[in-house]
């Protein structure tokens, strides 16, 4: 058996699958922002039926803190907090990789980086091809003749496969570890991982290519000119630093056990529930087959109508532009053709539950009163 392995880096896919939805959000029924949770299983069936790998698992951070924060505090000190909605979202995206029986693995004091490093080269020596998926462009280094960068499908590009040789052209280096260099010289403003003042990238990637090395760029100081040397020899240390912050982690204390990691069949009676709850009607079909429909919860107490009579708990068909099927389309209603009530919405409770209703709707319409036809 070809053995190949797929590391999932969870949270950066989470984050990637929440913001691209940012701008047309998806809701459940009952209020349920389930954009990262689509995006995830989207992103997971298209890898499980394209790449067929033998063996995978989603590996996640923890809250406790690293040795990176530890011996720089400054290390991430300005990220902002997670979104309430994609925090929200963590419980369902861990029930679902549960449901298709992927090990989730985590360990306290390392980074999803330095686990899926580790678990990367103990999987190589084992025979393993190994997928890193993710859009984080410090997994660079970890590139050798079996390991790669797998880089998810985003705005309709297709997913893009890094080797050793894709990283050596993308970065202009001729050791993938020189990757760890350029990081260290041109900083990551998002982990705040602070780099040496006045080098950016194409300057970075230009004295490593003339020096090979962070280390040797400092001994040669000398021959640097202008602000250029002022500033290597003034935040030498600090790009020493910098270079060890972006060094990934090879002695995680984590195992690999490869009977866990062995790609199971799913578990439909974690699924099915948890895609009902979700309203992942085309998800859950391609997973479990044409039969399986989502009955919608119903909304508030009592029977609750939608603009067009439709009542909660009848069975909906739904409309999702990340999933592979379109929605069957129903014939168009109207108001002279449909039966329909007059509600009047008058205190902040009931604006708020209207609000959540209209979030429901494919379509809704409102008419306004003006002064005029010309107004």
């Amino acid at each position: 058996m070809n053995k190949k392995l797929f590391l999932l880096d969870g949270m950066a896919l989470m984050y990637r699958a929440h913001f691209a939805l940012s701008k047309n959000p998806r809701f459940t029924s009952t209020g349920i922002n389930t954009s990262a949770v689509m995006g995830f299983t989207n992103t997971l069936l298209d890898v499980l039926k394209k790449e067929k790998p033998s063996h995978i698992a989603v590996v996640f951070d923890t809250e406790a803190p690293t040795e990176r924060h530890t011996s720089f505090e400054a290390y991430k000190a300005h990220r902002q907090a997670m979104p309430e909605d994609l925090a929200a979202a963590m419980p369902y995206v861990i029930k679902l990789i549960t449901g298709f029986n992927i090990p989730v693995i985590t360990s306290d004091g390392y980074e999803a980086d330095d686990i899926i490093g580790t678990l990367a080269k103990k999987a190589e020596a084992k025979g393993f091809q190994v997928y890193c998926m993710t859009p984080d462009k410090d997994f660079a280094q970890l590139v050798s003749e079996n390991i790669f960068i797998y880089k998810p499908a985003r705005m309709g590009n297709d997913m893009e496969i890094l080797g050793v040789k894709e990283v050596l052209a993308k970065w202009e280096i001729e050791n993938v570890l020189q990757v760890i260099d350029i990081l260290g010289l041109w900083g990551d403003a998002v982990d705040n991982i602070p780099g040496i003042p006045g080098i950016g990238e194409k300057t970075a990637k230009a004295l490593i290519k003339q020096y090979g090395s962070m280390e040797n760029i400092i001994a040669h100081s000398h021959e640097l000119k202008g602000k250029q040397r002022e500033n290597v020899e003034n935040f030498a240390e600090q790009g020493l630093i910098s270079k060890k912050l972006a060094t990934i982690l090879l002695d995680v204390p984590v195992e690999l056990d490869e009977a866990s990691l062995e790609l199971c069949d799913p578990s439909r009676d974690l699924l099915e529930p948890l895609f009902t709850e979700l309203e992942f009607r085309t998800l859950g079909r391609r997973v479990f087959g044409d039969e399986f429909s989502v009955t919608t919860a119903r909304f508030g107490e009592g029977t609750q109508t939608d603009l067009f009579g439709n009542q909660s708990g009848e069975t909906i068909q739904y409309t999702n532009t990340l999933e592979e099927e379109p929605a069957e389309k129903l014939p168009a209603k109207t108001i002279e053709n449909t039966a329909h009530d007059y509600v009047l919405v008058e205190t902040a409770e009931q604006r708020a539950d209207l609000i959540k209703l209209l979030l429901t709707q494919e379509k809704i319409s409102f008419d306004t009163e003006t002064t005029g036809t010309d107004a």
